[in-house]
């Protein structure tokens, strides 16, 4: 009994494998030697001041005003959170049908998942979360991966529409029938909108009979109010879109993005092909295997193609950052440096859904880093460009006025394997490791 009673006093007495929040206080400045801001370059002798979770100032040898805590770490560097803008870590739903595109992620979400408890050790301070699926799959959410309730997980919900497209007449009339029931809601709400107008004209030009003449100014007002409740309201609402509708014609007002993913220089063209002259904002997920033949939709001019390629579009893509080899040789390729250079935008993911990975993940980047890929590139990959494709870039990705401070503490060089992740913070707490004033 004594040993069993000695035995609850020692665990109780270790720490909680739950990260939890450090205490700072509400203003504080923060001192160190370097400081990647994504957004305005490297910072030397980098100040930053924080108050209430937001970054108030930045900048190089700024003065702190006596009073104010001060972390000083000279010889760490700082970075914002990493953003992985393409799991489906914690999640366990079941794909929908082929044609789903009113799921979404956030119905799925878990708060006390210990896998997103345990991701803020690698540096994630935000994930964007996407359906399971194939074809139409639903739409993602950006999270937080601390949070007592699944509300305080979400950071934004509906950031992006994933689809899967294969080079299949199948699965390019999944998306065009997206497509058509979009069409089909702006006949019906055309209809119903000149039905309501005809009503609207009815009313006007309705003759008045002597009778209602000599009516009193309170008997007009009654028989006037017992008309609109017949009639119908006089502002008009528009039928409800089916769901399924909605989100393709959210795509087309701008209110939603697509993430496509294609695995193939083919599947790419049949993407275009399906799309045909619908104006929508688009992005691509390119899943990156050892051979991969998605150099060949690279640039137009470069490879005789009669669409535009990856990098005359401009286009985001999401890409693990590995090498890969041409198929059939052994002729390794850089794609991500690649894209980069063609104009693309790249935005990094882990190499799998699993911590590990998302613990190597820096490491990773590192090494198509060292094969060529800008640094700076490979940093806002990790960063800004993934905020900006959920959505959430107002607030996140980069070390700014008035973004969260979402923070990442190294002893060195974040792409160096030998530089260790000191702390975290996420929205001015420390979730990781221990830094006091």
């Amino acid at each position: 009994m004594i040993l069993q009673t000695l035995l609850l006093s020692l665990a109780s007495a270790l720490p909680s494998a739950d990260p939890q929040p450090a205490a700072l206080p509400n203003l504080f400045a923060i001192r160190v030697g370097r400081a990647e801001t994504i957004t305005n370059g490297t910072l030397q002798h980098a100040v930053i001041l924080v108050e209430g979770g937001k970054i108030v100032t930045i900048g190089e040898d700024l003065p702190v005003e006596r009073g104010i805590p001060v972390i000083d770490r000279p010889d760490w560097v700082v970075m914002p959170g990493l953003v992985n803008a393409y799991s489906r870590l914690s999640l366990e739903g079941d794909a929908g049908e082929e044609f789903s595109p009113e799921n979404k992620a956030s119905d799925e979400l878990f708060a006390d998942s210990e896998e997103l408890k345990d991701v803020v050790k690698y540096g994630v301070t935000t994930l964007g979360l996407y359906p399971a699926g194939n074809g139409v799959c639903g739409q993602a959410v950006a999270i937080r991966p601390l949070g007592k309730t699944n509300a305080d997980l979400v950071l934004a919900d509906s950031c992006y529409l994933k689809i899967v497209l294969r080079a299949s007449s199948s699965s390019k009339r999944a998306l065009r029938d997206g497509f058509k029931k979009a069409d089909d809601y702006v006949e019906k709400e055309k209809k119903a909108r000149e039905k309501w107008d005809k009503e609207q004209e009815k009313k006007k030009s309705k003759p008045t009979t002597k009778k209602e003449e000599s009516k009193s100014e309170d008997e007009k007002k009654d028989d006037s109010k017992d008309e609109k409740k017949s009639a119908g309201p006089d502002v008009y609402v528009p039928p409800e879109a089916d769901p399924k509708a909605q989100a393709f014609l959210d795509l087309r007002s701008g209110k939603l993005r697509a993430l496509v993913s294609v695995q193939s220089a083919a599947e790419y063209l049949h993407f275009l092909d399906a799309l045909g002259e619908e104006k929508i904002s688009w992005d691509l997920r390119l899943p990156l295997q050892r051979e991969s033949d998605l150099y060949y939709v690279l640039e137009k001019k470069a490879y005789g193609l009669e669409a535009d390629g990856i990098g005359d579009k401009k286009a985001r893509c999401v890409l693990e950052p590995t090498l890969t080899v041409e198929p059939g040789t052994m002729h390794v390729r850089n794609l991500p440096m690649e894209f980069a250079r063609a104009g693309a935008k790249l935005v990094l993911i882990p190499r799998s859904e699993s911590n590990p990975d998302h613990e190597h993940w820096l490491a990773n980047v590192g090494e198509v880093v060292a094969a060529g890929l800008d640094r700076a590139t490979a940093l806002r990959a990790m960063t800004l460009e993934a905020a900006e494709l959920l959505g959430v870039d107002k607030r996140l990705g980069s070390l700014e006025k008035e973004k969260d401070a979402n923070l990442l503490f190294f002893s060195g060089d974040p792409l160096e394997p030998t530089s260790k992740l000191e702390a975290v913070m996420l929205e001015g707490r420390i979730v990781f490791g221990e830094v006091k004033p």
